[in-house]
């Protein structure tokens, strides 16, 4: 199973976006671990490997996220650590010791939003490997 450690900024406001966040981490139950580390700012990453969520990062499509996963994945020993930054984005010495600068989109999300997007993508991941029809 893999273990996945998010760093974020602020707590979700909104109830739509908590029942969403609740609905991909039930359907990621069993797949995978997710642990979240909230504060009111970053602080410095402890893990030695993560994953910088910026806009200024490489985009993948679906299926090549898919792959960066399970590759990384298995290079982490099963262990991936991400980082989402607030208003003012990733502090650029957190950013400087990331692995990999990765962006979902050109378009600017909130920080809450980011959240839900990297559940998504992690769930769309699994499906993705498992060849279903969720991905279609």
């Amino acid at each position: 199973m893999i273990k996945i450690k998010i760093y974020t900024v602020g707590k979700t406001k909104e109830s739509w976006l908590e029942v969403a966040l609740a609905e991909y981490h039930k359907r990621l139950t069993g797949e995978m671990t997710i642990e979240w580390v909230i504060s009111k700012e970053l602080q410095p990453v402890k893990e030695n490997f993560y994953i910088c969520l910026d806009p200024q990062g490489q985009q993948y499509s679906s299926p090549d996220f898919a792959n960066f996963l399970e590759k990384e994945s298995v290079r982490s020993g099963a262990k991936l650590t991400f980082v989402i930054g607030g208003p003012e984005g990733i502090p650029d010495e957190i950013k400087a010791k990331a692995s990999h600068l990765i962006s979902f989109s050109k378009l600017t999300f909130t920080h809450q939003i980011a959240r839900l997007i990297l559940l998504e993508q992690l769930y769309r991941s699994i499906q993705i490997q498992r060849g279903t029809q969720y991905h279609k």
